[in-house]
């Protein structure tokens, strides 16, 4: 890739999209690339003290060593829809009670010694899952289908109220990235104790590959999915 399309004014969310083999080191910094990702490669850098000209490289790189996989930036909705169910909505609601039960036995055992860390991330975790699941369903039930529909639809239809569920779900996003990042605080990035017994590391993992999975689920949906709705929505008004 030149180096001319990636420049400290490209912006990280943009790059994501375009190039999803940047997702990687986006990760490997700690750069948010999904609800926070609308911003300059230079104010990232300056955020978290990393060299513009070494990022830059680094993502070059990336892109040049990528395997090809699927583009879901050009993909049909549907098919983004449901790779979105299969991938993570379906993964969630599995791992999201098996982690819940994990979270409680390791506070039971260890909550009185590390209160200031373990009583808050349960408190959080639970709010996360409540919210998380219900933010599910209205996608599945009504966002979703009526994404479906809007891309196999009639011309004369009007879709453009579909920004207004679209909105709430990237405020619900932005919700759900602001617990993670709190959980991520108070665990210094999962870092688990010395001493932590082999259900208090496993959590810590599972909750490190929950954050990750989710920042990759809400940029297909933030930066892919909901802005092409809405531009498919427009167009058909307009047509």
């Amino acid at each position: 890739m030149p180096s001319k399309l990636v420049t400290p004014e490209t912006l990280v969310a943009d790059l994501a999209v375009a190039y999803p083999s940047t997702i990687r080191v986006f990760q490997k910094h700690h750069i948010d690339f999904c609800c926070g990702g609308k911003i300059p490669l230079w104010q990232v850098c300056a955020d978290h003290k990393i060299a513009t000209a070494q990022l830059i490289e680094e993502l070059e790189v990336s892109t040049r060593t990528s395997e090809p996989g699927q583009d879901y930036a050009r993909a049909p909705l549907t098919d983004i829809v449901v790779h979105i169910q299969r991938r993570y909505h379906r993964a969630l609601r599995e791992e999201l009670p098996r982690l819940r039960a994990m979270l409680d036995k390791v506070v039971s055992r260890h909550g009185d010694r590390l209160i200031d860390v373990l009583l808050p991330l349960q408190n959080t975790f639970v709010m996360f899952e409540a919210d998380l699941s219900l933010h599910m369903k209205k996608e599945d039930d009504v966002l979703f289908p009526a994404i479906v529909a809007l891309e196999q639809g009639t011309r004369n239809t009007d879709w453009t109220w579909i920004d207004q569920p679209i909105d709430i779900m990237e405020r619900e996003h932005e919700a759900a990235g602001d617990a993670l990042a709190r959980m991520s605080e108070l665990t210094d990035r999962y870092t688990p104790p010395v001493d932590a017994c082999p259900t208090f590391r496993g959590l810590y993992h599972g909750l490190a590959e929950l954050e990750r999975e989710m920042h990759l689920h809400v940029h297909l949906e933030n930066h892919v999915l909901f802005p092409r709705a809405n531009a498919l929505a427009r167009s058909q008004a307009t047509a």
